[in-house]
């Protein structure tokens, strides 16, 4: 049986673009670049690029995320695709959208250089290229659905917190206050985190305890239906 050609068919461009969320401890930060290229050269983006022949779209996204990030055991998530057809002016070009996690402290800080790449709070967004600003919303939009079952918000978080900073996080993505006594007793009634012996005394002189997100605890319960929030 002789190769089958899709020659009657128009070729369109596949990008990747990728919503990288960080938390500061106090606000939700999308990480933006200055794109390089025209159409819209100089103007804030996300990171993005075009998926190449040999490669999967999963495996482009972790390229793109590593290029920009120097990091490669993230949290990431295929998100949506965005096909609309004068999404960019440059061309016809399908892209699939990613959100993906990560600590701020551990992300290359040459690389982040190199790119003109910033960390902006996501209730200061610049005016973006093309539907940028609507896939940072959805991303968030589906990030608030997943943290409340999922402990994906502990990717934000340093290996070791306080519970001051995981409600800070909280209340960072869900942009509301939650009552500190009932946020507490909720979470520690859980199980799934491990209180340390050593305490945060940066913030005060009696300190806080550091925790630990347990895992294995985690993934004992997860069938059973966890409401973290």
């Amino acid at each position: 049986m002789g190769r089958i050609e899709y020659k009657q068919y128009d070729r369109f461009l596949v990008a990747v673009d990728c919503i990288i969320f960080g938390f500061d401890g106090s606000g939700l930060k999308a990480l933006l670049i200055k794109r390089r290229i025209e159409p819209e050269a100089g103007k804030w983006s996300l990171m993005g690029g075009f998926a190449e022949h040999q490669e999967s779209i999963n495996d482009a996204a972790a390229r793109i995320l590593l290029n920009l990030t120097g990091l490669d055991k993230i949290y990431m998530e295929q998100l949506h695709c965005f096909g609309d057809v004068e999404r960019d002016p440059g061309g016809r070009v399908i892209s699939i959208a990613y959100f993906a996690l990560i600590k701020i402290d551990e992300s290359d800080a040459d690389k982040l250089d190199a790119h003109q790449a910033k960390w902006i709070d996501l209730k200061k967004l610049p005016t973006l290229i093309f539907d940028h600003k609507k896939m940072i919303k959805l991303a968030k939009e589906r990030l608030q659905q997943k943290v409340s079952n999922h402990p994906i918000g502990f990717e934000l978080l340093p290996h070791k917190f306080t519970l001051q900073q995981l409600q800070a996080l909280y209340e960072a993505i869900f942009e509301r206050s939650f009552d500190k006594r009932n946020f507490t007793r909720k979470i520690l009634s859980l199980g799934i985190l491990q209180r340390l012996d050593e305490k945060e005394k940066t913030s005060s002189k009696k300190g806080a305890f550091y925790y630990v997100f347990d895992k294995k605890k985690y993934k004992q319960l997860e069938n059973e239906g966890i409401q973290l929030i």
